[in-house]
């Protein structure tokens, strides 16, 4: 049986989901406020760059004309309590008088790991830790997870039908699309909640993608893509919309010196290039290079042999697949086929779910490594 202080946590989560999409690279963020046995105000970050959930939460109870003074606040996340594009929420709840502050888990960042409890504290509220901490931190797996290690969240995502065909044969069907309208769009919402959006030259090619979010909400990822010939059309619309949304070609550097007259004409429509040494696209190089460059989230759309890459080399994190309910047999191509020399061991996905999206079914898990991030 839960416990009151579960159940209100359970609200808190449910209002910072809202927040996915809209808050990242800052982690979503939900708290209620209860005073008297009721819920007096509860809010949740919604915009990043604008007000913390906290702020949110004591807003709505001025604008319901309820006293937090004595209340106890729930928050799914320790309070900040620094200077940033915001004020201090332990400042805050100090001043509205809440005098207990219930948190799922502690800030992992250094400018707040522990030092929002301790304000709290020295101004006599009381505080207590980690309730829902474990659901708190799968939440904002990727938030936690680069601030414990510095490294690039992996998100790989496809669409397949049953028989695990990734597109349709030429010909076969008048819709590009394997998954549903209702699956697309959470896809844009997928890639609202990323840093860069990767896809791999054949997808380019085959399908000449945007790979955009919309609608962006003000959200512009980079935009990269895996090219060791450097085979990019100069006429394809990452290329045609490049100055508008960052985009970048990661190459061998071979391909790069000999293909200058290309390069500089990319260069002019706003391409940025990442070559590496005479190498096929090493994924770990590349990963490094975001990981520098504070790209915490990285969302993998790329075909057959992009996807197989991230796996063999055991650098996924999370992993969403569309599946349609559709069987194309030989009317299909690329279907996704993992066999032992893709693998080097099993692949295991923890917290795994199943659930319906329109006419599709949508199954998300993380993989292995997320296991010690969640535990206390």
């Amino acid at each position: 049986m839960q416990t009151r202080e579960e159940n209100m946590m359970i609200v808190a989560l449910n209002l910072a989901r809202q927040g996915v999409g809209s808050v990242e690279p800052n982690p979503a963020v939900g708290c209620v406020i209860e005073k008297g046995g009721q819920i007096i105000g509860q809010g949740y970050h919604k915009t990043y760059g604008e007000a913390h959930a906290e702020i949110n939460a004591l807003a709505d109870c001025q604008s319901l004309g309820v006293d937090p003074k004595g209340a106890t606040a729930y928050v799914t996340l320790e309070p900040c309590c620094h200077h940033g594009k915001t004020g201090p929420c332990t400042e805050a709840l100090i001043k509205a008088g809440v005098s207990t502050v219930v948190m799922a888990c502690v800030d992992p960042f250094a400018s707040v790991s522990g030092q929002g409890r301790r304000q709290l504290e020295q101004a006599g509220v009381r505080v207590i830790t980690g309730i829902c901490e474990h659901e708190a931190r799968l939440l904002n797996a990727p938030f936690f997870h680069f601030a414990h290690t510095g490294q690039t969240w992996v998100v790989l995502k496809w669409a397949q039908t049953i028989d695990a065909q990734l597109a349709y044969g030429p010909g076969q069907s008048d819709s590009p699309w394997i998954s549903c309208e209702t699956s697309r769009q959470e896809v844009h919402k997928l890639r609202r909640r990323t840093q860069a959006i990767l896809v791999g030259i054949n997808t380019v090619i085959a399908d000449d993608p945007l790979l955009t979010p919309r609608p962006d909400k003000g959200h512009n990822p980079w935009r990269i893509v895996l090219d060791n010939q450097l085979r990019i059309p100069d006429t394809c619309r990452l290329v045609k919309t490049a100055s508008e949304h960052p985009l970048w070609v990661v190459t061998q550097k071979e391909a790069y010196d000999q293909q200058t007259h290309k390069v500089d004409s990319l260069r002019g429509q706003g391409v940025n290039f990442l070559p590496l040494d005479n190498e096929p696209c090493n994924l770990k190089t590349l990963l490094k290079h975001l990981s520098g460059q504070g790209i915490q989230q990285l969302l993998v759309e790329g075909g057959p042999s992009v996807l197989t890459s991230f796996m063999r080399e055991a650098l996924a994190h999370e992993i969403f697949v569309y599946i349609s309910g559709k069987i194309l047999g030989n009317h299909g191509q690329n279907p996704l086929s993992f066999h032992s020399k893709n693998l080097t061991k099993p692949l295991l996905l923890h917290h795994s779910t199943v659930k319906g999206s329109g006419t599709d079914a949508r199954l998300h898990g993380f993989v292995n490594s997320v296991q010690k991030l969640c535990e206390k």
